[in-house]
């Protein structure tokens, strides 16, 4: 696989791959039609965004990301309701968190238990996706298989496709 691969004059990591197409088609979608993205990041640390931040004009649509890795973060920062944080009360809060904090009309909110041990009762690749649209918020949740670097790549990958179908849906 190559170290990386030129795209729009950027050199991007091999990576994040097909996050990065995904990544790109969202970013004209968003400069067509306004959208602001934030995404509220836990397993993923942070790949989401860094797949978002590599497209074009990032700066232009792209609000930013917190990475609530800490169960902490989740309930101080991002509203996260006491208890479990793999579940669907949690990535919604996520979602609606972030898109609160940076004024974002998109955003993803992604909590789940990405491995080797299980969490809040769930077994590794049991992942919750929640996603607003101007205020409406929907919510998946997915199992994905593999160890853990293969699970993450997974949930990047399914959390972009959410993104971009979100913004597809609302330019229609």
């Amino acid at each position: 696989m190559p170290a990386g691969s030129e795209s729009s004059g950027v050199l991007v990591p091999a990576v994040l791959g097909r996050a990065h197409e995904h990544a790109e088609e969202l970013a004209e979608l968003a400069g067509r039609t306004g959208l602001r993205v934030a995404v509220a990041e836990s397993l993923t640390a942070g790949q989401i965004a860094a797949a978002l931040g590599a497209a074009s004009n990032a700066g232009e649509w792209f609000r930013g990301a917190i990475v609530a890795y800490s169960r902490e973060v989740k309930h101080h920062v991002l509203g996260v309701p006491e208890g479990p944080v793999v579940c669907a009360e949690a990535a919604v809060a996520m979602a609606e968190g972030v898109c609160t904090l940076f004024e974002a009309t998109l955003a993803l909110g992604v909590t789940g238990a990405g491995g080797p041990d299980p969490q809040d009762g769930h077994e590794p690749g049991s992942v919750w996706f929640a996603v607003s649209v101007d205020g409406a918020v929907h919510t998946r949740h997915r199992v994905f298989a593999g160890e853990p670097a293969e699970i993450l790549d997974q949930v990047v990958g399914y959390g972009m496709e959410l993104l971009l179908g979100a913004a597809r849906e609302r330019t229609h």
